[in-house]
């Protein structure tokens, strides 16, 4: 009898013991969401674990070691949720461009138009002696206008005042509005080169500091080309921030669009690139956008790490574009980051961003002087569709109104 006992003891305790686990396996299946493995299983690098990982929770594809084999997607936006089972991220529809051009006219109008209407108030006085001139040339530099530029309206300015004589305020608003268009250039060609070629798609690098909305720029250039019935496809290659590659991948789930990552930290940025490159060339998309790193605080290693991003890139497809983001709020020390972007890549075009926090709109033609590229695109909020191609004519609207 002492010897049936210890038994049945260690049965009940096994009875209790799988009672228990039985409703926290259910919990954990039901959370789990399955996908058929449609690589070949001949394949060397998925027989030893390395290739694409496919990561079922975002519907990202991450690649695994360097160089790895397969282009596996899986078309899913769904992200585990560890309270409410599976929770959709429903794929949204971008706003029409034409659309995000007029709501950006209008916050422009509102938050950009101080140094507009202080040259307004300047130039429409009764007399206009050297004390007023000083002070046209003192708003333009506090409007981060730069010393060349500000120079050549003054003298653009006081030529026409003379000849004008007589000055009413639509006079005037004329005058300033040729004068400042002349400045902005409306001659530098502002399109996008996202044109996909005979065999391969385009592709564009985005770079710039931290900090300046890099990454939430490249998910809402997503927005704009997925809104002209692009095909785009993203790769985030900033892999030394914390997070990075997750925001990415969930801008382009709220597009449709897939994010070629890595599922290692600190991953060889180079190789990430060129993956995402090369599932774009697989999958036939029109445009494949790199996200880069954007540590300054080392020039030579910030140059030798995108110049290598860059070099592996072009193995494989010509960069087309490269777009620098810089800050609209840090005026002329944005143009310090706008230099030493320059010696590392052949920038193309600008990205403007938080230029609804700043009365400085002369730093578009700053930074267009300074690099000889022009400002491309501009972002006016945090919304999902707060940017848009820049136009230069509605931008000097917007500060003369």
């Amino acid at each position: 009898m002492n010897d049936i006992l210890p038994i049945v003891l260690s049965i009940l305790a096994a009875v209790v013991v799988i009672g228990a686990l039985i409703p926290v396996l259910i919990k954990t299946r039901r959370n789990i969401t399955r996908y058929p493995d449609t690589r070949d299983a001949n394949d060397p690098a998925v027989r030893s674990g390395g290739g694409t990982a496919v990561d079922d929770s975002t519907g990202t594809i991450e690649r695994g070691a360097p160089g790895g084999a397969g282009t596996d997607v899986v078309d899913t936006t769904t992200v585990p949720d560890d309270a409410a089972g599976l929770e959709t991220i429903p794929v949204e529809t971008p706003l029409p461009v034409a659309g995000r051009l007029t709501r950006l006219r209008e916050r422009l109008v509102r938050s950009n138009n101080i140094m507009g209407k202080g040259l307004l108030a300047l130039l429409s006085s009764d007399r206009i002696d050297e004390s007023v001139w000083d002070e046209v040339e003192e708003t333009l530099l506090l409007a981060d206008l730069g010393t060349e530029p500000t120079m050549q309206l003054v003298d653009a300015l006081r030529e026409r005042v003379k000849v004008l004589g007589t000055r009413t305020p639509e006079h005037v608003k004329a005058m300033l509005r040729e004068e400042l268009i002349k400045l902005v250039d409306p001659t530098m060609d502002r399109s996008l080169n996202v044109e996909r070629h005979a065999d391969k798609p385009a592709v564009m690098m985005v770079v710039g500091v931290n900090g300046v909305g890099k990454t939430t720029t490249v998910g809402k250039l997503a927005r704009v080309l997925v809104a002209e019935d692009k095909d785009v496809l993203l790769g985030a290659a900033d892999t030394f921030r914390a997070a990075a590659a997750e925001q990415l991948a969930t801008w382009g789930q709220r597009v449709g669009v897939p994010t070629v990552k890595s599922d290692i930290d600190g991953a060889d940025p180079a190789s990430v690139a060129y993956e995402a490159v090369k599932a774009g060339i697989e999958q036939e998309v029109d445009v494949v956008m790199i996200d880069t790193a954007g540590r300054l605080q080392n020039k030579v290693g910030l140059m030798d790490e995108l110049g290598k991003v860059k070099r592996v890139v072009e193995k494989l497809a010509e960069v087309d574009e490269v777009l620098l983001v810089l800050d609209a709020t840090t005026g002329q020390n944005g143009l310090n980051q706008a230099r030493v972007f320059s010696e590392v890549v052949n920038i193309t075009g600008i990205v403007l961003t938080k230029l609804d926090g700043t009365a400085k709109g002369g730093i578009v033609v700053a930074i267009q002087r300074a690099l000889g590229v022009p400002v491309k695109l501009v972002g006016l909020g945090e919304g999902a569709d707060d940017l848009a191609p820049f136009d230069t004519e509605s931008f000097v609207d917007a500060l003369l109104n």
